[in-house]
C-alpha cells in the first residue's frame, strides 16, 4: 500500500471495528494491536492525493515529531490528578479510580480514528486480563460528551470514556498539540471532514496517542507515547506491566 493512502487511511470515521478481526486469543493471551491494524489496512482501499496536498500532510506530520520528540510523562513520574465528566455526564477523578486498583490510561484523538477505534477494541477485549490485577481502564479524549456516547453506545465498550474539554489533561501529561490551520482547511475541503465537530468549535487540539500504567500510589509504571498515530501500546505490553505491580504489591504485604 502507498504511502500515500497509508497517510490517508485516518481520515475515514468508523465508530465500530468490532467487525475487524484482530486475532484470536484464548483466556490468557490478549489481541494484538498491530494484527488489529494489518487486517484494517488489508480490507481498506484509499484514493490518491495531489502532491500539493501529500507535501502539506507530509510537513505537518515532520513538523510534529520535531516539536514533540519525547511526547508524554515518563516511567517514575507521578501521574496528574484530574476529575472529568465521562459522555453520560458523571464525574470521574482518577485518585478515586486508583483506590480500587491501578488504573490503565489511554489518550486517543476520537471516534473518527480508525486506530483509536482498532486500539479500544482490542483494550475492551482485554479487559478480563487487566481485571484479574484489579486494575481499570480509563480513555481520554477532546471530543465532546455526545460524541463519546455515541461510539460507547455503537462498539458496547464498558470502560470509562472521559472528555478532557479543556486540554488540561491532555497537557499535563505532555499530549497535547494542535492541528494547524492549513491541514485543518485541506481536511475540510478535500476530504469533507472538519475536526471541529467532534471536540466543538475552534477547537483544534488533539493528543498524541499515549497509553500509561499507573500503580496505586500514582506512580507511572509503563508509558507509550509516539506521534505516529498508527503505533500504540500493546495489551501484552499493558499486562506485564500490571504483574508487576502485582507481584511488588504482594512481596510488600507479604514483608
Amino acid at each position: 500500500m502507498s504511502r500515500i493512502i497509508v497517510q490517508l487511511l485516518f481520515l475515514f470515521p468508523i465508530l465500530f471495528v468490532g467487525c475487524v478481526s484482530t486475532n484470536k486469543f484464548n483466556d490468557d493471551t490478549p489481541p494484538s494491536f498491530r494484527n488489529g491494524v494489518k487486517a484494517f489496512m488489508d480490507n481498506r482501499s484509499g484514493s490518491e492525493i495531489d502532491e500539493k496536498d501529500k507535501s502539506i500532510m507530509t510537513k505537518s506530520a515532520r513538523d510534529l515529531e520535531i516539536s514533540m520528540p519525547e511526547p508524554g510523562l515518563k516511567v517514575g513520574a507521578a501521574a496528574p490528578d484530574f476529575l472529568l465528566s465521562n459522555a453520560f455526564g458523571e464525574k470521574v477523578k482518577l485518585s478515586e479510580q486508583l483506590k480500587e486498583g491501578p488504573v490503565v490510561l489511554s489518550f486517543y484523538r476520537g471516534a473518527w480514528c480508525p486506530f483509536c477505534n482498532i486500539e479500544l477494541n482490542v483494550l475492551q477485549k482485554s479487559l478480563p486480563l487487566f481485571e484479574k490485577y484489579n486494575a481499570s481502564l480509563i480513555a481520554v479524549t477532546p471530543q465532546q460528551p455526545d460524541k463519546s456516547k455515541e461510539q460507547l453506545e455503537k462498539a458496547e465498550y464498558t470502560f470509562e470514556v472521559l472528555s478532557d474539554l479543556d486540554d488540561n489533561v491532555m497537557k499535563s501529561y505532555n499530549l497535547y498539540f494542535e492541528v494547524s490551520q492549513e491541514l485543518h482547511e485541506l481536511y475540510k475541503n478535500q476530504f469533507n471532514f472538519d475536526i471541529t465537530d467532534y471536540n466543538g468549535k475552534n477547537r483544534l487540539g488533539l493528543p498524541v496517542p499515549g497509553t500509561f500504567v499507573i500503580d496505586q500510589d500514582g506512580i507511572i509504571k509503563a508509558a507509550y507515547a509516539k506521534t505516529d498515530y498508527k503505533k500504540r501500546m500493546e495489551p501484552e505490553d499493558i499486562i506485564k506491566a500490571l504483574k508487576v505491580i502485582h507481584d511488588a504489591d504482594r512481596r510488600v504485604k507479604n514483608n
